[in-house]
Parts: C-alpha cells; sequence; structure tokens
C-alpha cells in the first residue's frame, strides 16, 4: 500500500483503553498501536506491541499483522522509554508505507500526536470512530453483557438479602452475627463475593437513610432498620473486561408509606422507559417517558433549589447510559439523547431521591432490539427482600 491507501490509527494501552480494546480484542497492559489501512476496497489491520506479546497476539488479536516496535526503527534510533518507543515505530510504519495523513480517534495520546507531527505525518480527529462502533454490540459482546449482569444479580440478591435479614438493635442500628452492619462492610462483601466470580468492583454504592439522597454518595456508617438502603453494584469481568450494572433499594422492617408511594413511582417510570425503548426512537424519548410518570405520581423533576424544603422529592438525573467495556458509554437517554440503534446497550434507572428520608432507585440492563428491547435482569425490584 503507498500513499493513495487511507489510514486510521488508535494507539495506547488496551487494558485502560477501552476503543482500542474493542477493535483488536486483545487485552494487554503495555503501550500498543492498531492502524488500518485500506485501499481498492481492500483493509489491512495491523498492530504493533511489545515483542514479548506479539505471539500471543498473532494467536488472539483481531488483525492481520503483528509487529513490534522494532520492526520499525527510524535511522534516529527507538527510544529506551516504552511508551516512546512505540509511538517513534507507529511513525515510522505509516512513514515507510508512503503515509502522510492518518485519521485517528479522540483517546489518541498526545505522544503519539507528536511523534506523527516529527514525521511531517498530518492527523485529523474522527470524533466518532471508536464510539459509535461500539454502540451497537454484536453476539459476542451480549453474552458477555448477560454474563456480567448475572453475576451482579447474584452478589445483588445476596447484598439485600444481609440488609432484610440483619437484626435491628435497640436504636434501630443493624447488625449480623453480633457485629455492627455498616455500609463499609457490606461494600467489602460485596467486592469479596465478586473476587470470588472473577469480577474486578470500582466500589460498590450502599447508601443508607438521608445518604441516600444524593444519588452518587457511595455511603458509611451504619444501616438502619425502617431506612431505604440504595445498593448499586457495577463490577467488571476480569477477562472480557464487560461490565454489569445493576440497583436495587432494600429496607429493613417496616417499610412506610411514604416509601412505598415513592418506590411505586419509580418501578412505574422505570415500565413506562423500559416500553419505550426500540430501535429509532431518541434517548430523549426514553427520558421523558420515565419523567412523565414521575411527575403523574405527584413528584419533581431536576435538582433541588436552596429555598426548597427538605422533603422536596424528585428524580434529579437522567433515566439511563449505554454500557459495554466502560460502564458509562453513550448513549444517554436523558434531553438531549440521541437516536438508539439495535444493539445498544442500556440501563434503565429512574430514582427520587429526598434530603429527609433518602432515596429510591431500580435498575436494569436492557439490550435494544428493532421492535422494543430485552432485559437481561431477573431480579425482584421490592423493597421487601426476606422473601
Amino acid at each position: 500500500m503507498n500513499a493513495s491507501a487511507q489510514a486510521r490509527m488508535m494507539a495506547g494501552i488496551p487494558a485502560h483503553n477501552m476503543a482500542l480494546y474493542h477493535q483488536i480484542r486483545f487485552l494487554v497492559g503495555d503501550p500498543a498501536v492498531f492502524v488500518e489501512l485500506e485501499k481498492d476496497g481492500r483493509v489491512e489491520r495491523n498492530l504493533i506491541l511489545r515483542d514479548i506479546e506479539m505471539d500471543r497476539a498473532r494467536r488472539r488479536a483481531r488483525v492481520d499483522h503483528v509487529f513490534c516496535p522494532a520492526d520499525f526503527t527510524p535511522t534516529s534510533g527507538l527510544s529506551g522509554d516504552r511508551e516512546t518507543a512505540t509511538a517513534q515505530a507507529a511513525a515510522e510504519f505509516l512513514r515507510q508505507r508512503g503515509i502522510d495523513r492518518v485519521t485517528v480517534d479522540r483517546s489518541l495520546p498526545m505522544i503519539y500526536a507528536e511523534m506523527l507531527r516529527r514525521a511531517s505525518i498530518d492527523t485529523t480527529c474522527d470524533l466518532d470512530w471508536g464510539v459509535s462502533e461500539r454502540r451497537a454490540k454484536d453476539e459476542q459482546e451480549t453474552a458477555w453483557l448477560r454474563e456480567a449482569q448475572q453475576v451482579t444479580e447474584e452478589v445483588m440478591r445476596r447484598a439485600c438479602e444481609t440488609v432484610a435479614r440483619a437484626t435491628a438493635t435497640s436504636d434501630g442500628t443493624l447488625s449480623v452475627d453480633g457485629t455492627p452492619l455498616t455500609s463499609e462492610r457490606l461494600k467489602t462483601l460485596i467486592d469479596v463475593w465478586l473476587l470470588e466470580r472473577g469480577y474486578t468492583n470500582p466500589g460498590s454504592i450502599v447508601a443508607g437513610g438521608p445518604q441516600g439522597a444524593d444519588c452518587h454518595e457511595s455511603g458509611s456508617g451504619l444501616l438502619k432498620t425502617g431506612e431505604p438502603v440504595i445498593i448499586d453494584i457495577f463490577p467488571q469481568n476480569r477477562q472480557t473486561l464487560y461490565n454489569g450494572d445493576c440497583t436495587r433499594t432494600v429496607v429493613h422492617g417496616e417499610v412506610s408509606d411514604e416509601l412505598a408511594a415513592m418506590h411505586a413511582a419509580v418501578v412505574a417510570a422505570k415500565a413506562a422507559a423500559t416500553a419505550a425503548v426500540r430501535a429509532g426512537t431518541t434517548g430523549e424519548a426514553v427520558h421523558r417517558a420515565a419523567i412523565e410518570v414521575i411527575q403523574q405520581h405527584g413528584y419533581a423533576v431536576g435538582l433541588p433549589k436552596p429555598e426548597d424544603p427538605e422533603t422536596y422529592t424528585a428524580m434529579v438525573h437522567g433515566t439511563g447510559h449505554g454500557i459495554g467495556l466502560e460502564v458509562h458509554e453513550p448513549p444517554l437517554l436523558d434531553l438531549g439523547g440521541p437516536p438508539l440503534v439495535a444493539g445498544d446497550a442500556l440501563t434503565i434507572e429512574p430514582g427520587l431521591y429526598s434530603r429527609a428520608i433518602g432515596g429510591i432507585r431500580v435498575e436494569d440492563m436492557v439490550i435494544v432490539t428493532d421492535d422494543g428491547c430485552l432485559n437481561l435482569n431477573t431480579l425482584p425490584e421490592g423493597l421487601d427482600w426476606l422473601g
């Protein structure tokens, strides 16, 4: 291939750069470069990475050719720094093929851009490359998401049942096996359960009582009877890198009328949003379906104002987001949310939050289809987990 070929390049560490990993489906913790060359309708996929990874990459990576930086040593030689050497080799690879212009994605590290500049290779950034094609999940990705969600649900059930079956002491705090049940203790149990199943966990949310009024408060301290406990678990499979994401709310003991009403509104909003999902509709339309139900139940939408009372109760966030190799991916189910495509993996997670009593959130994961969606969740939605 020569200068008439079209070239695209991604670079970084596949273990952290999910756009790059998605292209090559090869997990490695060292710098790597993916270069796609196209001429006369023929596409050539090339990978440059550390020499000791080449054999494994040839067996597993979704590429045609595998090289190491030493294969493309510039006349000035390669740096002793591994990342710099990989960037130098990428520029030399393109120079040897007569490429003077390359399209890159939004995640390209600056060191690669600098080496391209030094080699007099112009760059153009395609803001959608590495993003849009990740939305429509293929069969393998859907299977990995299903597996991740099943494990997430298994651990969620154990976490909710731990709260529900705890013993309430005279002051209303919960204990398990004679030891106080705190957010920290339950999060540690969740971490261990996930680790035993091959998952890493960036840190679950276990927010009890008024702490749950902040939808992203991770939670701390003692859990108490009669208070809602939001549990949000979003682990990553250590082999596939695909994520689960599930939220349930549990109340130990008696559920107040106020909590029951909030919960009924959230569950109804989730059902309306789920029913609105299909390829071609917009993320905004799905969000509007949810907030319409929230408002029909008498609750507000939007962040509280300073003058609002502590009892102000509202849905303060979007209805959901895309998920895959990262917990938060496009598209958003919110105002301005784009049209959905078949294969989008989405969370549907309306919630209600009150500074006085805390929050209620219930979250499922769905896969968009042409005429609806496939719900990957099977867990109950209720607040009582003793059944």
